[in-house]
């Protein structure tokens, strides 16, 4: 490959590349693609210009852009064992927007109604909010989840459909952990007479490696992004059934000349590539060890007296409640705190959030990323109880060390004694903290009964997200 010529842009990307090496990337919506997803995207076929569809160009010296997209198609719907006679795909869109925003503009008509989950609860921008442009050329019609167990009410869900009418249903996340019932979301819309849109961008992996039911028996359009759990390039694909009605083509037309002109026969063509790779027998083996990372993660944060949002996860993301009602932090700290010490998360609302988005209840966490790069159970585990004890200049990391130099603990023990010393401590001082680090040390050798520790279980401190990194990850 020819040097790079531009020396601040060379500089940037190199950049770019070690600190994507250089810390542990929890960032539930990322991933790394393979180096022939790279070669794909910086191919000569990024020159090409090719408005419309195989075979239908409205340019000349498509042959070949021809067969990239008629192959991207053909992997598509194989992943997915779908037939070619029941399903078609639209391999075009840009991204995971603009492929929604095609089905809207395809199936809906202006002012028609959306019915989809609320931002606040997890849901995503273009499922109707306020701020998008879905939210602008259509009503939103919102569901959420219960406020007990925070997860879908269906029996609610069905009740607003059938009240409300709403052209189309969305299902489909971006930050709910837990299955989502395709049958029950089937039964909504047949109750209500409306199309049921899946938006599987971040589950797309998960169901082509047989670790999350499909949806594709009970939709009638299905988007997803390929850059998730996929570990695609940033593109997208809409899905819909051949039937009657036809939607398959009212959405082409929606993509072009609707919303797009000419397609990116680059990344059409690393999609291709990111869904072969994603056809093999071992990336059934990457998604089931991307979930069994992040039930292993949602497990300890819950054992070390952290609120996990739903209880846990059945997912490759979790939330984590690090406000707790006052007793902890905001969102925008624990994440400015965590990227401090090498660790990747995005600040995200909770169901019934009642801080803002810019400085909400609760984190993020995904297992995708570093799954990618070969992490295990024990090494999601290792970043709440690491080696290094992040809490700069602090008498506590002193106090833990002190004892570790005298053999009371062993190496192993001191994040663990940390977390559980802070949610024992609180946010009560110096004093408070460090006879709860005592505590805890006396705990794990016998000294002291556990009680002892496990009477302010869960208070909170803003300490217990600047610890945490495990050195061996």
């Amino acid at each position: 490959m020819a040097i790079m010529k531009d020396v601040q842009v060379k500089k940037l990307i190199e950049s770019e590349k070690k600190r994507q090496r250089a810390v542990i990337n929890l960032i539930a919506s990322e991933n790394y693609v393979s180096k022939d997803v790279l070669e794909a995207l910086g191919s000569e076929l990024t020159n090409k210009y090719a408005e419309g569809y195989s075979a239908l160009r409205y340019y000349g010296g498509n042959e070949i852009v021809d067969k990239v997209e008629n192959l991207a198609k053909e992997r598509a719907l194989a992943l997915f064992k779908l037939k070619l006679a029941e399903w078609a795909v639209n391999v075009q869109p840009l991204s995971g927007s603009p492929a929604n925003l095609a089905v809207y503009v395809a199936l809906v008509p202006q002012g028609g109604k959306i019915m989809g989950m609320s931002l606040a609860h997890g849901g995503h921008l273009t499922h109707g909010h306020k701020v998008s442009a879905t939210g602008k050329f259509w009503v939103q019609v919102p569901y959420g989840v219960a406020k007990e167990t925070e997860v879908l009410n269906y029996d609610e869900l069905k009740e607003i459909a059938v009240r409300e009418k709403p052209a189309i249903i969305v299902a489909g996340f971006t930050a709910y952990p837990r299955i989502i019932d395709w049958v029950k979301f089937r039964d909504i819309a047949n109750a209500s007479n409306a199309l049921l849109m899946v938006d599987m961008s971040h589950i797309a992996g998960l169901v082509a490696g047989g670790v999350y039911p499909s949806p594709f028996s009970y939709a009638d359009i299905v988007t997803t992004t390929v850059h998730k759990t996929l570990r695609g390039p940033r593109a997208a694909l809409i899905f819909s059934k051949r039937d009657a009605r036809e939607i398959d083509k009212k959405i082409d037309k929606a993509v072009f000349p609707g919303l797009q002109g000419g397609p990116h026969a680059n990344q059409i063509a690393a999609v291709a590539v990111a869904l072969k790779e994603a056809s093999a027998p071992a990336f059934k083996k990457y998604a089931q060890q991307v979930v069994k990372n992040a039930k292993a993660l949602s497990d300890e944060f819950t054992r070390l007296g952290w609120r996990v949002v739903s209880g846990g996860t059945d997912s490759h993301l979790l939330l984590v409640d690090v406000w707790m009602n006052g007793r902890g932090i905001g969102g925008k700290e624990a994440s400015d705190r965590l990227e401090k010490a090498g660790i990747i998360v995005n600040k995200n609302m909770i169901p019934f959030d009642e801080r803002s988005p810019i400085d909400p209840s609760g984190i993020r966490l995904g297992t995708a990323a570093e799954t990618t790069r070969g992490k295990k159970e024990k090494d999601f585990v290792a970043l709440l109880h690491g080696r290094s004890i992040l809490y700069y200049g602090s008498n506590e990391k002193r106090e833990i060390y002190r004892h570790r130099r005298h053999g009371r603990v062993g190496e192993g023990d001191a994040g663990e004694i940390a977390c559980k010393a802070f949610a024992a401590g609180g946010a009560g001082g110096r004093t408070r903290r460090l006879s709860a680090v005592r505590t805890a040390v006396g705990v794990l050798r016998g000294t002291i009964p556990s009680r002892r520790v496990w009477y302010h279980k869960g208070s909170g401190s803003e300490a217990r997200l600047h610890i945490l990194r495990a050195g061996s990850v």
